[in-house]
């Protein structure tokens, strides 16, 4: 199996650099499996989980990555993202607080209220950040 070079990068640096086998991320238009030698793209990316998949298959890591974009090449994926985290970097007691804390502020708001559509996106990030933090890959895959 062929490889393609992986960076996931934010305004604070790379959050992951190496090479895998397939990039699973969600962008605007839906899922995309992306493997080696994949015809040249440029899409947005929603705040969602992506997969960096690699060789033996039964290695994966996770990323949570808060929207973006992906650009894609023939030999190389390019993942730019405002802020992402690796599943292991994730601060599980820190985003579940962040949650409680926006949970509560989207009670008191109306979707019409201003604030409301950024405490809703603060949201989304915490659940996934939790999402991503939570996922066990110690389960062997059939």
């Amino acid at each position: 199996m062929s490889t393609v070079h992986t960076e996931i990068v934010t305004p604070a640096g790379k959050v992951y650099e190496g090479d895998v086998h397939m990039v699973c991320v969600r962008s605007a238009n839906g899922d995309m499996g992306i493997l080696p030698h994949h015809m040249p793209i440029v899409a947005p990316l929603q705040i969602a989980l992506v997969r960096l998949k690699h060789e033996d298959e039964k290695i994966t890591d996770y990323a949570a990555v808060h929207g973006g974009f992906i650009q894609v090449s023939r030999d190389r994926i390019t993942i730019l993202s405002e802020a992402a985290e690796m599943k292991d970097q994730i601060d599980v007691e820190r985003a579940k607080k962040a949650k409680a804390e926006v949970d509560a502020a989207l009670d008191r708001l109306h979707e019409t209220s201003e604030g409301y559509y950024e405490a809703r996106l603060k949201q989304k990030r915490a659940e996934l950040r939790l999402e991503t933090a939570a996922i066990d890959d110690t389960v062997p895959k059939v």
